[in-house]
């Protein structure tokens, strides 16, 4: 067997065996820890590619740990969607790990760089495992991985704020997790199987043997897959955790981490249940509505922040529930306006959070009111912030107004009319609070008090150039996206 078939299981096992050997590198060089942190990532993002390329030229893959196939091992499984997924995950770790590598010291202290490296390391594996796993249990296992290491990303900050966003976080994310033990209890109790394609198999033929159990197991998942991906109203955790964090722990957790929940959900629909269930109970009806109120409020509560990235964070909670509307309408257009919308707000949330980062470090601003006249200043910096506020809001030539598109097509074909203004709604409702900075910015009068005291250093600066990029290269040509979902999706609703 040759090395690429060992792809799957590389991919992740990479980061973590790097994760565990940064305290040692770090204690001889922050930089040797920078160097090693950064030839994992690089070397997860190649095999990503290698992946996603196997995929379209052969078909999904399947990896069995150990050589043991299902039901007694795990299997890792890589189809469109999960290769998808893989790219965002990697590229999007890639960069943000760039900025931090910048920020970090100024944020959390150099002697702290390698521990902060080792938990990213391990978020980013931990991810990886949940877009590929084929089993309930072991997607529990990187669930709880997952979630440790982002509580920590938070504390290590070691503020008091930090620490009090971090335990809620904890506590929260915790019953989330328990949530979802229940559920895999009760499934497991009526298959006898953990591997989803075999408890799709069984449910076929037992559901209506046993269907208080799928029910009860059903309403558990949801509820911890709403707590884990920030879906109104069980978005308590989020604003105080990413407002607090560090800034690169913002930026992944924004980006990211929230979005691979939603990732996670769509597997278990479509892989481990029947796709006929969703049409007789009322899940994605709840989805629906809760992703509607979540655009509407989201983005009326971050109107009345004046921290910028507590705004930033409450604009995620608005973001999220674009994300839900799709797989609420559950129709393929929409299904792929919300998959869209994950690279997309990756793309915008990361660079804002990053630019929020580039404020603080250079003038020590948290608070949008201080933002007068900081175009003259920063003028590439706010000129990002721009673009990424005209993609949140949705305007043409930029990556949100295609996924906005495709949500809005996918609502006009499932004759639900009423989203369509929910969508337009709450894109006016982003520009109330994303443009009125933006004029600040370059339209106010400095301040003589808020001159920078540093400089932009370029490995901030560059990923927020990259991703301005991205953002139109999506708006202008979305195709080649646009067409691994579009295969992803019709894998989904022919199983």
């Amino acid at each position: 067997m040759d090395l690429i078939s060992h792809f799957p299981v590389i991919l992740v096992i990479n980061l973590f065996i790097f994760a565990f050997a940064m305290p040692l590198i770090s204690r001889r060089s922050n930089n040797w820890a920078t160097i090693a942190a950064s030839f994992s990532l690089i070397l997860s993002f190649a095999i990503s590619i290698t992946l996603l390329l196997k995929v379209l030229d052969t078909g999904a893959i399947s990896y069995y740990l150990g050589g043991w196939p299902p039901p007694f091992g795990i299997e890792f499984y890589i189809d469109y969607l999960s290769a998808y997924m893989l790219i965002v995950l990697t590229g999007m770790g890639l960069l943000i790990f760039y900025y931090g590598t910048a920020s970090l010291p100024f944020e959390i202290g150099r002697h702290m760089v390698g521990w902060y490296y080792t938990l990213y390391l391990l978020l980013i594996g931990a991810m990886l495992g949940i877009a590929i796993t084929n089993d309930l249990f072991n997607l529990f296992v990187f669930m709880e991985i997952s979630a440790i290491a982002a509580c920590a990303i938070i504390s290590i900050k070691k503020d008091r704020e930090c620490l009090e966003a971090s335990f809620k976080y904890l506590i929260l994310s915790a019953m989330g997790t328990g949530c979802y033990l229940l559920a895999v209890a009760l499934i497991y109790m009526i298959t006898g199987v953990l591997n989803f394609d075999m408890v799709r198999e069984v449910l076929v033929d037992n559901i209506a043997l046993y269907p208080n159990n799928v029910l009860v197991a059903l309403a558990l998942i949801g509820v911890c897959f709403c707590v884990k991906a920030a879906l109104f109203p069980l978005h308590v955790w989020l604003p105080d955790a990413h407002a607090s964090a560090p800034s690169p722990s913002s930026a992944v957790l924004s980006g990211l981490v929230i979005k691979i929940y939603a990732i996670a959900l769509i597997h278990l629909m479509f892989r481990a249940f029947p796709l006929e269930l969703f049409y007789q109970v009322p899940l994605t009806e709840i989805f629906l509505w809760l992703g509607a109120i979540a655009m509407i409020l989201g983005s009326i509560f971050a109107m009345t922040q004046d921290i910028f990235k507590r705004m930033l964070a409450y604009s995620s909670v608005a973001q999220i529930g674009y994300v839900f509307l799709g797989i609420g309408l559950f129709n393929p257009t929409a299904l792929l306006g919300g998959l869209l919308h994950i690279l997309n707000h990756a793309i915008m949330k990361s660079m804002l959070f990053m630019i929020a980062g580039i404020i603080i470090y250079t003038k020590g601003l948290k608070k949008v009111r201080e933002f007068d006249g900081m175009g003259s200043q920063l003028r590439w910096t706010m000129t990002a912030f721009i673009v990424g506020s005209a993609s949140m809001v949705g305007i043409p030539i930029t990556g949100g107004f295609i996924s906005k598109w495709y949500l809005a097509t996918g609502a006009f074909e499932a004759d639900r009319p009423f989203f369509i203004g929910v969508i337009i709604a709450s894109s006016l409702l982003n520009a109330i609070y994303y443009f009125p900075i933006a004029i600040r910015a370059f339209l106010g009068e400095p301040k003589p008090e808020n001159l920078p005291v540093r400089p932009v250093l370029k490995h901030m600066l560059i990923p927020v150039v990259i991703l301005t990029v991205l953002v139109f290269y999506i708006g202008m040509s979305p195709q080649e996206v646009v067409g691994i979902l579009e295969l992803a999706i019709d894998k989904l609703f022919a199983q």
